[in-house]
């Protein structure tokens, strides 16, 4: 069983399963899904995330100690993750460092799209501090993403990064995820994007 850490607070079960279900229609794996407390607008600044670090720890010892035998940190700043990882015993995928790994591997011309102010720290690490990155316009937080406005703001976004020469985009937010953007950058504009989420279930797959 995989236990997945979604660092936005929500409390309609559908919503915090979301991530799982991606994950089992990809690869197959059963997962338990369980949100942070108290963060209706996840982590999207320093402060955010600080106030997040001990509930991403405690949850992952809880999950640890329900029966899973790795977790999934569903966030892609990887907020936490050392300490997270230093807590349990068992291993742990983080959605950032999961896509920008493969992103990496793919030695193509590469553009992030988030929606924090830089691109993540484990995106700068694995792609270069000067990696392209760019984020929708009225897009601050993830919630912003679930509005009809926000979907077409994140499209229309990565069109840009295209047209500017990127050939791949990797997603530093798993709120991307939620919307399937990937899918609608496939079908729509016939490129390719890493989704962190997908990414990170990848790894997970060969742990299981």
């Amino acid at each position: 069983m995989l236990g997945i850490i979604r660092v936005l607070t929500h409390d309609d079960a559908h919503f915090v399963e979301e991530h799982g279900r991606l994950i089992q229609q990809e690869y197959g794996i059963a997962s338990v899904s369980r949100c942070i407390a108290d963060q209706r607008s996840g982590i999207f600044d320093a402060q955010s995330e600080a106030l997040a670090v001990p509930k991403i720890v405690a949850l992952g010892q809880a999950l640890q100690a329900q029966g899973c035998r790795a977790l999934f940190l569903s966030c892609a700043a990887d907020p936490g993750l050392a300490q997270l990882r230093a807590a349990v015993t068992i291993p742990v995928v983080s959605a950032g460092s999961a896509a920008a790994s493969i992103a990496a591997m793919l030695k193509r011309p590469v553009a992030v799209m988030g929606i924090g102010e830089a691109a993540p720290a484990p995106f700068r690490a694995l792609l270069g501090e000067n990696v392209r990155y760019a984020r929708p316009e009225g897009v601050t937080k993830t919630t912003d993403l679930l509005t009809p406005e926000g979907r077409a703001s994140a499209l229309d976004c990565a069109d840009k990064l295209y047209q500017e020469g990127a050939e791949v985009i990797a997603f530093s937010c798993t709120g991307f995820s939620t919307i399937a953007l990937a899918d609608a950058i496939r079908t729509k504009l016939g490129k390719t994007a890493i989704d962190a989420v997908s990414a990170a279930g990848l790894f997970a797959s060969q742990l299981a």
